[in-house]
C-alpha cells in the first residue's frame, strides 16, 4: 500500500483523541481531522474546547468535544457511551493525556503517588476497555496509540513514579497488542521527550523556570544541542505525524512497538555533546570540567 492509498483509506474514520484540546494532544487532532477522520476527544481543559471544535468543523469533519478529566473515575465510560451513540463504530483511539511534577520519591504521598499512577497509566486501562467494543463493530480491526515517555526507558530519578506507571503503560500494550492481533486491533506506542506540553514544561517547578527566565534566549537551545543528537526538540507537528502512521494502514503490521519521537535521545541514552570540544561522552571531559571547576 502506497502514501495516497493510505490517505484515502482514512477518509470517514473516526478516532477518539484522550487529551486532545490543547497541546501536542490538539496537534494530534487537527492532523487526523486534516487526514479525513472525524474526531470524538476528552479534555479537562475548557476553555480549549469551542476553538478545537470550530477547527474541526472548518476541515468539514465531524467532531464531538467533551469536557472530563480523565483522574475522575467514570469519565472514560461516560465519554465512550456518548462516542457509541454519535459515531457508528471506532477505527482509532489516541491516548495523549498524560502529566508529572518533578521530586524525590521519598517526599512524594501515598496520594500523590496514586494520582500520579492514574494520570499517566490508570486511565489508560479504562479508555482502552471502553474503546474496544466500539472499534470490534466494524470488525475491520482499528489502532490504538498510547503514548508513554523516555522516561519509561531509563532510571529517571526524581520521576520515580512517573516513570514507572508510563513502563506499565509500554507493557500493558505490548500484552493487549498479542491479544487483539487476531481481530487486527493493533496497539503502539509513542515515546516523546524535551516533549513541548504544558505538563512537561511546568514539571521543572517555578524556581528552575524562574532561573531559565534570567538566561539568555539562546541558552535552552544550546542545551537540547547537547542533548539532543539532531540538535533541535520534535515539535508538536513530529508527534502527530508519528500518530498519523500509527493510525493508517501504513503500519498495518506494526503493534506491540514504541515510536520514539525524540531527535535520537533514546539511542544516545545518556551521551552528551559537551561543549569546549569535549564532544560525545557520557560525563564532561576536561574542556568542560575546566570551567565547571576553575583552579
Amino acid at each position: 500500500m502506497g502514501l495516497l492509498e493510505a490517505h484515502r483509506a482514512l477518509q470517514g474514520k473516526t478516532a477518539a483523541v484522550i487529551g486532545g484540546a490543547f497541546g501536542v494532544g490538539r496537534a494530534v487532532t487537527l492532523k487526523l481531522a486534516q487526514s479525513g477522520l472525524d474526531i470524538a476527544l476528552l479534555d479537562n481543559d475548557a476553555a480549549s474546547l469551542p476553538a478545537i471544535r470550530a477547527q474541526v468543523e472548518a476541515l468539514g469533519r465531524k467532531v464531538l468535544a467533551v469536557e472530563g478529566d480523565v483522574t475522575v473515575a467514570g469519565a472514560l465510560e461516560d465519554f465512550y457511551a456518548v462516542v457509541g451513540e454519535a459515531f457508528p463504530q471506532l477505527d482509532v483511539c489516541v491516548n495523549v493525556a498524560g502529566g508529572v511534577m518533578r521530586g524525590n520519591f521519598v517526599d512524594t504521598t501515598h496520594a500523590q503517588n496514586e494520582a500520579d499512577i492514574r494520570l499517566n497509566y490508570g486511565y489508560v486501562l479504562d479508555s482502552v476497555r471502553a474503546a474496544i467494543p466500539l472499534i470490534r463493530r466494524s470488525g475491520a480491526g482499528g489502532s490504538f496509540i498510547n503514548f508513554t515517555t523516555i522516561e519509561a526507558y531509563r532510571g529517571a530519578a526524581t520521576y520515580a513514579v512517573y516513570a514507572g506507571a508510563k513502563a506499565a503503560t509500554v507493557n500493558f500494550s505490548k500484552a493487549l497488542a498479542v491479544e487483539l492481533g487476531a481481530e487486527g486491533i493493533r496497539v503502539n506506542l509513542i515515546a516523546p521527550d524535551t516533549s513541548p506540553a504544558r505538563a512537561s514544561n511546568a514539571a521543572l517547578g517555578p524556581d528552575q523556570i524562574a532561573r531559565f527566565a534570567h538566561l539568555p534566549p539562546e541558552a535552552m537551545d544550546e542545551s537540547i544541542k547537547m542533548y539532543v543528537p539532531q540538535k533541535r526538540s520534535p515539535s508538536q507537528e513530529d508527534l502527530a505525524n508519528a500518530v498519523l502512521f500509527l493510525a493508517s494502514d501504513l503500519s498495518r503490521a506494526i503493534t506491540g512497538t514504541t515510536i520514539h519521537v525524540d531527535g535520537g535521545t533514546n539511542a544516545s541514552l545518556g551521551w552528551i555533546d559537551w561543549p569546549y570540544g569535549d564532544g560525545y561522552m557520557p560525563a564532561p571531559l576536561a574542556g568542560t570540567l575546566e570551567r565547571l571547576l576553575p583552579k
